[in-house]
């Protein structure tokens, strides 16, 4: 089998083709023939050096957002058989360190994640404990099984923001993630979705799934053109997907009254902005983070199977495993949305 492990940041090539035994599952794994995996930011900022969701020890095979085909399982698996379809749920807890403990396990102190600090999806097959493998219906495409992790994490985010049936929503940034966002805030009874984004094919692909409007923010007044379509220069609920600082004072500055800011994008380290003291007092504004996927795998394999999100949209290009550096760059361009890699193409 084949898997193209990532070298480390100062290294060149980033990605080596390696052969590689094929593995064994333990009493509770199973293996896993990776049919697709997702290119994510955080691969992008652990490719750059940067700090991901957990410590990265290279090599090692990246690729946390993937789906595939049960091969073979250990013995003692009860939920799965071989010839099953599965999405990955790739982050494990630890369940004794006290944010797990006070039902907080997105920040466990012990965080374990399949594709980041052990073998992943950026390989032909992949051991996978039992645990972490979400069935899925056999017409469901493996591209569209891949993107149950990202949607995972979408949900909890709209957790976190608590929108509310009628409430005026705006997404800055039109990545993947903030076109699920986009969908989501509709399904949880936005009555307004405004987009803010710079590149004219995410803003289209946005009112396609379900923005009503959209707004190029380098060229155009966002509030000025909130108010010519709602009457209002604010929002109820603002949520940033992009993990700069220019986009999280766009969030700030569009908060209306009460409002909820959902800060989701991931940033870099020692990113920071001034922040409006006043505003946040006079306001009554909610300022909150959302990392990970917290128990909500389930529920997005339920959203990808009820066919309610447009997410083959959102798919823009593929690339075969020997490519895979190319797929990172693909991803960081603005050409893209959602790259996929299939490591058996």
């Amino acid at each position: 089998m084949k898997g193209s492990f990532f070298m480390g940041p100062r290294h060149t090539p980033g990605f080596e083709i390696r052969e590689m035994t094929m593995p064994e599952p333990g009493a509770h794994d199973v293996l896993v023939k990776n049919m697709a995996c997702g290119v994510c930011g955080t691969d992008i900022h652990i490719y750059h050096g940067e700090k991901g969701s957990a410590e990265v020890t290279p090599p090692v095979v990246l690729g946390h957002e993937y789906s595939g085909i049960v091969e073979k399982i250990g013995d003692k698996v009860t939920t799965l058989r071989p010839g099953d379809r599965v999405a990955i749920d790739p982050n494990r807890y630890c369940g004794i360190c006290r944010p797990c403990r006070m039902g907080r396990k997105q920040n466990c102190q012990n965080l374990y994640a399949l594709g980041v600090n052990t073998n992943g999806g950026f390989a032909e097959y992949s051991i996978v404990p039992e645990a972490q493998c979400y069935k899925i219906n056999d017409d469901i495409d493996f591209d569209v099984a891949a993107m149950a992790e990202p949607l995972s994490c979408v949900i909890h985010g709209i957790d976190q923001a608590d929108i509310r049936p009628g409430q005026t929503v705006a997404v800055i940034g039109g990545g993947a993630i903030g076109l699920l966002m986009v969908q989501m805030a509709k399904l949880s009874g936005a009555s307004v979705v405004v987009l803010s984004e710079p590149i004219s094919l995410r803003r289209q692909i946005g009112l396609e799934v379900g923005a009503d409007f959209s707004v190029d923010p380098f060229t155009e007044d966002i509030q000025e053109k909130m108010a010519q379509y709602t009457g209002r220069t604010g929002a109820d609920v603002v949520i940033e997907c992009v993990g700069r600082p220019n986009a999280a004072q766009q969030a700030l500055q569009l908060a209306d009254m009460g409002a909820t800011v959902l800060l989701f994008g991931v940033p870099p380290v020692d990113a920071a902005i001034p922040l409006p003291l006043f505003d946040v007092f006079s306001k009554e504004l909610r300022i909150i983070g959302s990392r990970i996927n917290p128990d909500t795998h389930q529920r997005a394999v339920g959203l990808i199977s009820s066919g309610k999100l447009e997410i083959r949209k959102l798919i823009t290009h593929t690339f075969r495993l020997e490519q895979l550096e190319q797929a990172l760059h693909m991803q960081m361009s603005s050409d893209s949305i959602k790259v996929i890699v299939h490591p058996h193409d």
